[in-house]
């Protein structure tokens, strides 16, 4: 497929967070296109939870992960970023990415602040938001009406979630995400972790609502392996029903799926861990009145990861020129 060419760089805003969103945009930022990520602050757990416990502050760490993948930088310096402290009495497990998004919101007062700061001294192509400077927790009920706390306890509840929410509720978006949502020519969603990556932002309120109201092109990325304790068993058509159950039906224009299984060794490795291929049940995703496309979109590694190339293809050619012109 070959990319469309566009008068004016449209603008594309990607909401989520975790290892995939990064990939995606390791890509995403060489090509014309403006990007912001929309990033979730409700991880809690490893450096990040302890960061957020200490100092009263929301969770630096998928924030950390997107702006490594948009920066232009060296890969001794992305090396640093991700360092993570082996030894030291109260120092060991901690980020230095983490430590520095820390200090600077400690120096200027304001977490978007640091985090701004920071993309310009690493270069980054395109803006990173949270999507809300506020404290929250992410809370899921399970099918058995039991509630659990956290999103690094979440997966291991060896529960069903029935949903997701934060608390405190009704918590501010930043506004400044809210801004770059009315401008966006195209959203994209995921891919990322169904329940502790991407619902996290859309269960800000204001967000959910101010993406309804946009004419961009919504796009979701559906995950090509489920993950142990969060989306088990899911489907293709499960995972975009859970965000319709939390959100409402008709938020996607669009949704891209993998209908290419890995190599069966790599998915017996994987099945040691809980996880299975997503099916692509595209007749069931199409009675969402959505734009289904199912492609051949699994590139392995070591890991098996979406083929950001031919996703990034997908999106150019999805994403209308910028509206504005």
């Amino acid at each position: 497929m070959k990319i469309r060419e566009s008068g004016s760089n449209p603008r594309i805003v990607v909401v989520g967070g975790g290892t995939g969103l990064a990939v995606l945009l390791r890509g995403l930022k060489k090509l014309p296109v403006e990007i912001t990520a929309i990033v979730t602050v409700a991880d809690d757990g490893g450096s990040s939870g302890r960061i957020r416990s200490d100092l009263q502050m929301p969770s630096p760490g998928d924030i950390r992960n997107v702006m490594v993948a948009l920066a232009d930088t060296e890969p001794l310096l992305e090396s640093v970023l991700q360092y993570r402290f082996r030894n030291g009495d109260g120092l060991a497990g901690h980020n230095l990415g983490n430590l520095m998004i820390a200090a600077l919101k400690d120096i200027t007062g304001d977490f978007n602040h640091a985090i701004q700061y920071m993309s310009r001294v690493l270069a980054v192509r395109g803006q990173v938001l949270p999507s809300t400077e506020e404290e929250v927790e992410l809370w899921a009920e399970m099918d058995d009406g039991t509630l659990v706390k956290g999103e690094s306890q979440i997966p291991k509840s060896g529960k069903t979630i029935r949903r997701v929410f934060l608390e405190p509720e009704g918590v501010a978006p930043l506004p400044t995400a809210l801004d770059a949502i009315e401008e966006a020519d195209g959203i994209i969603f995921g891919p990322g972790s169904l329940y502790t990556s991407i619902l996290p932002n859309l269960l800000v309120k204001d967000i959910t609502q101010a993406i309804r109201r946009s004419a961009a092109k919504k796009i979701y990325i559906c995950n090509v392996m489920t993950q142990a304790g969060e989306t088990d068993h899911f489907t293709a058509s499960d995972h975009v029903a859970a965000i319709f159950d939390h959100v409402g039906r008709n938020f996607f224009d669009v949704v891209i799926v993998n209908k290419k299984a890995p190599p069966s060794a790599t998915l017996e490795r994987y099945a040691e861990e809980g996880a299975t291929m997503v099916q692509a049940d595209v007749e069931r995703l199409k009675t969402f009145d959505c734009q289904v496309i199912a492609d051949d979109l699994v590139q392995i590694e070591t890991v098996i990861r979406h083929d950001a190339a031919k996703l990034n293809e997908w999106i150019v050619n999805l994403v209308p020129k910028r509206r504005d012109e």
